[in-house]
């Protein structure tokens, strides 16, 4: 395996996180990361609940768990029926039992009446293509904030030019989704690479395999999955191997995957120089925002080790 700080150049020390084999569904390309665990985090979906829209703009969660902290993930956003939906600005860290409203939320739905609490609801993160405006407008209230943002989204993938998010998250699932079956989560994974048509699109890591496996569909389908689904090929019928044998055909795939490998550090940014600052925190964890030309995000590090990073491409 690859060493991910070989290959990514950020102001947080990677070591010990190793790259696995690069996966491929169409324009999407997913680099599993595997490396140092920290139990006890508790993860977004078994373990946050979004308890209700306190006002638009405004959503309160909960840490549920009876122990740990939880970190809420960067730009994650919740789908209910009837009522508007909000993404959040940032990440935040939630002690056991905690409840906080979060008064800087952007709502991703231009129209759509009521607040709900209690109902069936899912969550999603932000698409790539919103999540540099998103972080910027972190700390700053104003519902329909991102909006316009939204609506240029929509209109450059041929949807109507509206602030409706619903527009891709759930008109388009059914194609989305379809980047769950065609790339793999493999056991132990905790984080990933990702690349859109040849261009880093992000680096997720999460603190373990539960935490990740949780934030698995959200990441895939949704916040790389747009991008992927706009840029996706034409479909055309792969070129054989020249293999004759079984021997002969792994040799080949293992020198497809190497030479595929090699080609990851021309897609990433040239320019990784980021300026920090601390937004949060809890006992020894510290959530910092990490702000660059060409990525940017948000890390929770625990003795100056990250044990929880979503950084991405800002253009």
């Amino acid at each position: 395996m690859t060493r991910l700080d070989t290959l990514v150049r950020a102001p947080v020390d990677l070591a010990g996180y190793r790259l696995g084999a690069p996966q491929v569904a169409g324009a999407l390309t997913m680099v599993p990361i595997h490396g140092p665990e920290r139990p006890g985090i508790v993860p977004p979906r078994s373990g946050l609940k979004l308890n209700r829209v306190v006002g638009y703009g405004s959503v309160e969660l909960h840490n549920g768990a009876p122990s740990g902290v939880a970190i809420v993930p960067l730009h994650i956003g919740y789908i209910q029926e009837g009522a508007q939906n909000h993404a959040l600005c940032s990440a935040a860290l939630l002690g056991a039992g905690e409840t906080r409203v979060f008064e800087d939320a952007c709502c991703v739905q231009a129209a759509q009446g009521g607040y709900l609490q209690g109902r069936d609801q899912w969550f999603f993160v932000l698409p790539v293509e919103l999540r540099a405006k998103a972080l910027a407008l972190r700390g700053q209230p104003g519902y329909s904030k991102l909006w316009q943002d939204i609506s240029a989204v929509n209109s450059g993938y041929g949807l109507p030019a509206r602030g409706h998010l619903e527009q891709i998250l759930t008109r388009k699932r059914a194609v989305l989704t379809q980047f769950r079956s065609r790339l793999e989560l493999l056991p132990a994974q905790l984080g990933a690479l990702f690349f859109v048509g040849r261009k880093f699109a992000g680096l997720e890591i999460a603190p373990d395999p539960r935490y990740f496996a949780e934030m698995w569909m959200p990441l895939v389908c949704f916040a790389y999955g747009v991008a992927a689904w706009q840029s996706e090929p034409p479909r055309s019928d792969p070129e054989p191997f020249a293999a004759t044998d079984l021997a002969g055909l792994r040799s080949e795939l293992t020198r497809s995957r190497d030479h595929h490998t090699e080609d990851l550090a021309s897609w990433m940014p040239t320019d990784t120089e980021m300026y920090t600052i601390e937004d949060d925190r809890y006992l020894d964890l510290r959530l910092q925002t990490l702000t660059g030309t060409q990525v940017a995000g948000q890390v929770v590090t625990e003795h100056d080790r990250p044990i929880y990073a979503s950084l991405f491409a800002v253009h």
